[in-house]
Parts: structure tokens; sequence; C-alpha cells
């Protein structure tokens, strides 16, 4: 719910300045996706980037050697399959109302 607020409220304080809007990595689940529709709006296009677990797991590698990061690659597989579960409901949704565009 906070997050939902502040998205809000961001929204709302630039609607005259802008075209439209870009959110990262929100909704990650159903329910925030049903809630962001009745409390803002629907959505006009819902893109996600579709990439393997593969990919997923090299590029976070990666990061972590750049970073403090101690997660190793057991541990990020699991964070991914865990996120791809959490993803299908979203996913499925936007697909059933024709507003969700895979980017590969």
């Amino acid at each position: 719910g906070i997050v939902l607020e502040l998205l809000k409220e961001a929204m709302v304080s630039t609607l005259g300045d802008t075209k439209g809007f870009l959110i990262d990595g929100y909704p990650q689940e159903l329910k925030e996706a049903e809630e962001f529709e009745s409390k803002v709006g629907e959505p006009k296009l819902v893109f996600c980037l579709d990439c393997s677990a593969e990919t997923l797991s090299n590029r976070l590698l990666m990061r972590n050697q750049s970073s403090q990061c101690t997660d190793n690659a057991e541990t990020i597989m699991e964070e991914i399959e865990s996120y791809n579960q959490a993803s299908k409901p979203v996913i499925a949704y936007y697909e059933r109302k024709t507003q969700l565009c895979k980017v590969n």
C-alpha cells in the first residue's frame, strides 16, 4: 500500500507535465496490479523483459563481482525461480487484457 501511495502521489504531481509514466518493477504481484488499477487507473501498456534464467544469473553474478553482494549461483537461481513464480499471475493477467508486450 505504501509503494502504491507513493507512486500515485508522484504521478498526480506531474500529470500536466508528462505524456505518460514508465514504472520499473511494479506491480510484482497480482494483488498490486489490481490495486493499481482501482486506485490509479489501467495501464495502456505493460512491458515484460523476457530472458532466460541463465542470462539473468550470469548478469547478477557479474554484478556481484563489482559490489559487496555475496550471493552465489545457487542463491541467485533460487531467487530467479521465486520471482518467476510470483510474476506468472501478473503476466497472465496483462496477457488476458492484451496490454502485455514481451521484449526478448
